[in-house]
């Protein structure tokens, strides 16, 4: 009987983790901005400021790993270098 329960938890906790809820923009987009705000930005307008710039936390540069431009409008769920700003670290 314990095996069965301890079988049943695993499988619940592998639904539980994949089941990441995608935010509006990857967890890894960054701007000046993104550093003043305190809660999940919803707006690409949110993170842009008067100098238009913004950079990936993973390559810290305006390139992401998917060699594609950083932005918001682009760094959405769908591209390939996605993660949710939700997913545990």
């Amino acid at each position: 009987m314990a095996n069965e329960l301890d079988e049943r938890n695993e499988g619940n906790a592998e639904i539980t983790a994949s089941a990441v809820i995608q935010s509006p923009f990857c967890g890894s987009l960054r701007s000046k901005k993104f550093f003043m705000m305190d809660s999940l930005a919803t707006e690409a307008a949110q993170y842009i400021d008067a100098s238009n710039h913004c950079w990936c936390r993973e390559t810290q540069q305006v390139i992401g790993p998917d060699s594609g431009r950083v932005n918001p409008n682009r760094c959405v769920p769908g591209r390939s270098c996605y993660s949710s700003a939700l997913e545990s670290v």
